[in-house]
C-alpha cells in the first residue's frame, strides 16, 4: 500500500520528482568525483616512483614525502650516496613545476636513468639528444595532442619534442638534467637522489645504514615501496578535512532540496492527506509515506550521481589525464549514497511531520 502511494506520489509530478533527483545526484557526483581525483593523482604518483626502478630514494633535509618540488641537494650527494655500501647505482632528479600544482616536470641524467629503470619505451620518436628537446609520455600527449617532431611551449620557452613515450615512469615530462637545472636556476642541484642497490634484500640494512651517518640522520631516506605506502589520502594534510567539507555541503544539498520538494509536495497533496486521515491513516503512516517518498528520491539520486560520475570520468580522461588522474572508486559509492539518504531524511521530516499533524477536517476543507 505504502509502495504504490509513493510511486503514485512520484509519477504525478514527474518533473519535480525528476528535478529532485538530478539536483541530488549533483553532490553525490561532486563527492565521488573528488575522492576519485584524490585517489587517481596518488596513484599515479605510486605508479610513476615505482617505475624509476630504485630501491631507495632520499630526500632533501627538511622535505616530507610529498615535497617534490626545489632544487636543495648538492649534486656532489649522487656520487657521495654511489659510494655506500650495497649501492649499484646513484641518479638525481629536478623537479620543476610546469602547470599550476599538478603537472610538473623532472630532469634526469638519461644514462643512469636507463640503467636503472630499463629506460623509456618510446611509442613515437626517440630520447632527447639536444639542449633543446624534451619528451612526454601518452598522457600528456593526449592533452595535447603531439607528435615526435613538433614544437611545444615549456616554461615560457619553445623545446622540440624529440620522443613521446608510454606512461608510469618517473614524470609526464623530461628533460635533460643539466638543461632544466640550468633554466630554473638550479644548476649543480637536483631534487631527490634515486640508489639501485646490489641486492633488494640489502634496503632496509642499507636505509638504516644511511640513517646512521651523523650527516644524513635528519634526511627523509624511504625504501621505494615505503614511500608509495606514504602515499595514500589518509597521509596527506588537510585532505579528509576538505573530503568532510565536501560531504557537509552534500548532506546540506541534500537536506534543502529534499526539505523543499516534500514541503511542496505537503501542500499539494493537503486534500489527499486529509482524506487518508479520514480514512484512518495515523500519523505514523502519514510520516512513513513522505519519508519513504524522500528515500526513494535520494537513491535515484545516488544512482544518477554514479552515472554522472562515469561522464566526468569520461571528460577528464579525454582531455586532461596527466593534469587530473582520476579513478572510479567504487568502495565510495556505499558512503555517497548513505550521505545522500541522511541528507534526505533530514529534509523530509519536518515536511513529513507537518503532513502527519494536519487536522482532518481543515485538511478536506482545503482548497
Amino acid at each position: 500500500m505504502t509502495v504504490k502511494l509513493v510511486i503514485a506520489n512520484l509519477k504525478h509530478k514527474p518533473m519535480r520528482s525528476l528535478l529532485s533527483i538530478l539536483l541530488i545526484g549533483v553532490p553525490v557526483t561532486l563527492i565521488l568525483c573528488i575522492v576519485g581525483l584524490s585517489h587517481g593523482m596518488l596513484e599515479d604518483s605510486q605508479r610513476r616512483t615505482r617505475g624509476v626502478g630504485a630501491d631507495i630514494v632520499v630526500r632533501p633535509k627538511n622535505s616530507s614525502f610529498l615535497s617534490l618540488s626545489g632544487a636543495p641537494i648538492l649534486q656532489d650527494m649522487v656520487s657521495y650516496m654511489a659510494q655506500q655500501p650495497h649501492v649499484k647505482l646513484a641518479t638525481g632528479v629536478i623537479n620543476v613545476p610546469i602547470e599550476g600544482i599538478t603537472l610538473g616536470a623532472t630532469g634526469v641524467d638519461l644514462g643512469a636513468f636507463d640503467q636503472m629503470s630499463g629506460g623509456f619505451r618510446f611509442v613515437e620518436g626517440h630520447a632527447f639528444e639536444k639542449p633543446n628537446e624534451v619528451i612526454i609520455d601518452t598522457f600528456y600527449n593526449s592533452q595535447h595532442h603531439k607528435h615526435a617532431g613538433d614544437s611545444i611551449n615549456l616554461l615560457s620557452h619553445e623545446w622540440r619534442i624529440s620522443g613521446i613515450f608510454e606512461g608510469g615512469k618517473l614524470a609526464h615530462v623530461v628533460f635533460p638534467l643539466s638543461v632544466l637545472q640550468e633554466h630554473s636556476g638550479n644548476t649543480g642541484k637536483v631534487s631527490q637522489i634515486y640508489l639501485k642497490l646490489d641486492d633488494p634484500a640489502n634496503t632496509d640494512s642499507a636505509v638504516k645504514y644511511l640513517k646512521s651517518i651523523p650527516a644524513l640522520e635528519d634526511w627523509p631516506i624511504y625504501t621505494t615501496e615505503e614511500l608509495t605506502s606514504l602515499l595514500n589520502v589518509n597521509n596527506i594534510p588537510a585532505l579528509r578535512e576538505f573530503l568532510l567539507v565536501i560531504m557537509s555541503i552534500a548532506v546540506i544539498i541534500g537536506f534543502a532540496v529534499v526539505c523543499l520538494s516534500m514541503y511542496m509536495a505537503v501542500l499539494q497533496r493537503t486534500r489527499e492527506i486529509g482524506i487518508l486521515k479520514s480514512l484512518g491513516a495515523s500519523k505514523g503512516f502519514i510520516l512513513e509515506i513522505i519519508l519513504a517518498e524522500a528515500v526513494l528520491l535520494g537513491v535515484g539520486g545516488t544512482v544518477l550521481g554514479i552515472v554522472m560520475s562515469y561522464g566526468a570520468y569520461w571528460l577528464i580522461q579525454n582531455l586532461v589525464p596527466a593534469s587530473f588522474p582520476m579513478v572510479i572508486v567504487q568502495s565510495w559509492w556505499w558512503r555517497a549514497g548513505a550521505i545522500t539518504l541522511v541528507g534526505a531524511i533530514l529534509g523530509a521530516l519536518y515536511p513529513g511531520l507537518s503532513a502527519a499533524r494536519h487536522d482532518p477536517i481543515e485538511a478536506l476543507a482545503y482548497e
